[in-house]
């Protein structure tokens, strides 16, 4: 039967247990597991690294809910990120990535995996002919994209991206973490594997830190597996399972993110403090046809520009309130933050540094009226 996609959230591998009839998962707060004799361990459960029915049950929701064949979560998004490129890269390949890709991102790449021998390329993933021209044929085994991207909510179109990896015998490696699988299900558009730092939409309470990586073909789906265990980046069960409580409230809860978000953007739209809003369901973004055509709502993310430029910019962050200063995104609070010094500080100095005026705001699910308010006195 083809469940929707709340259904698939609360239900998809977590049916009630066998033996007591719990209807929520356990936490298997287990290393290791009983062997009827050597060589059979009951249920293929022999090794906590190697897997753990607390994981399994998570990552079978997560396959689920972006239509994947394999799921698997890690300890981080980070961790997610390494494990997918030292799977599918060897020392001397080429990855294209995102001109403005997330911080934590763009010094994997700078900082740890080009001493390993990975090169890259920063191309507009907005631009497809770009994109195209980033790739070295025959060198360019991944190009990773994020849509939105963080900070900037820059838009990719997904089918038109997968398209130009798969000529050139590229895989397609999405990061959905802004927009959840609940607004964008990219492997439906081309994509090979999706990346998510479920920290954020997926937990959703700001409680817990994980990643997870889909797989669209089961080959390599096969193959990260064998790398999850052999590299060893893996949640614990009470991680595992703190994300999967929060998956079942994910379709309420991005409804809400985006409702809230549409709120406080028709407020930033007009303030005489904000020299630019960025928001992909802005009509005059220059993304907004696309993700309306691969998108079922625009997120719970907003970036603008200060009109007082860097120094009101962290101004206007330092008196926010009730959004709170802090990095991470995507829980039931508000946040905001200055990307240039906080979570982009890495890229400082490359060609991926952000704009010094910008401001970022996770919007959260409180009563909007209470956001717009907190924002007109950070304003000024």
């Amino acid at each position: 039967m083809n469940y929707g996609f709340e259904t698939l959230a609360i239900h998809a591998g977590q049916e009630p247990d066998p033996r007591t009839g719990a209807v929520v998962t356990p936490i298997y707060a287990t290393s290791t597991y009983a062997q009827d004799e050597v060589g059979s361990p009951r249920l293929g459960y022999e090794y906590s690294r190697s897997a753990n029915p607390t994981r399994a049950a998570l990552q079978e929701c997560l396959a689920a809910l972006e239509g994947g064949q394999v799921g698997l979560a890690f300890a981080s998004g980070l961790a997610a990120e390494d494990a997918l490129l030292r799977t599918v890269c060897r020392p001397g390949d080429h990855v294209v990535i995102p001109d403005d890709a997330y911080g934590g991102t763009y010094r994997l790449f700078a900082k740890v995996l080009h001493r390993w021998g990975l090169e890259w390329t920063a191309a507009r993933i907005s631009d497809p002919d770009a994109v195209r021209a980033a790739v070295r044929p025959g060198q360019t085994k991944v190009v990773w994209v994020e849509t939105p991207t963080n900070p900037l909510l820059g838009i990719a179109d997904i089918a038109a991206l997968a398209s130009i990896a798969h000529e050139a015998g590229a895989l397609l490696a999405v990061d959905n973490t802004f927009a959840s699988p609940y607004l964008q299900q990219p492997l439906a558009h081309g994509a090979d594997v999706v990346v998510h730092s479920t920290t954020k939409y997926l937990g959703g309470h700001s409680d817990v830190i994980g990643g997870a990586l889909i797989a669209a073909d089961r080959g390599l789906g096969e193959e990260l597996t064998y790398h999850q265990n052999a590299m060893g980046g893996v949640p614990g069960p009470f991680d595992a399972w703190l994300t999967l409580r929060g998956v079942k409230t994910l379709g309420v809860r991005m409804d809400r993110h985006c409702d809230n978000a549409e709120r406080v953007v028709d407020y930033l739209s007009t303030h005489r403090a904000v020299a630019e809003v960025r928001y992909p369901g802005l009509p005059d973004h220059p993304g907004h046809e696309t993700a309306a055509k691969q998108m079922r709502r625009f997120g719970g993310m907003i970036s603008f520009r200060a009109a007082g430029g860097e120094a009101h910019a962290v101004e206007i962050c330092n008196r926010a309130k009730l959004f709170v200063l802090a990095e991470s995104l995507g829980g039931v609070e508000s946040l905001i933050e200055h990307p240039g010094r906080m979570t982009h500080a890495s890229a400082a100095g490359s060609a991926l540094e952000v704009p010094a005026d910008l401001v970022r705001l996770s919007v959260g699910i409180e009563t909007a009226d209470d956001l717009l308010a907190d924002l007109e006195q950070a304003l000024g």
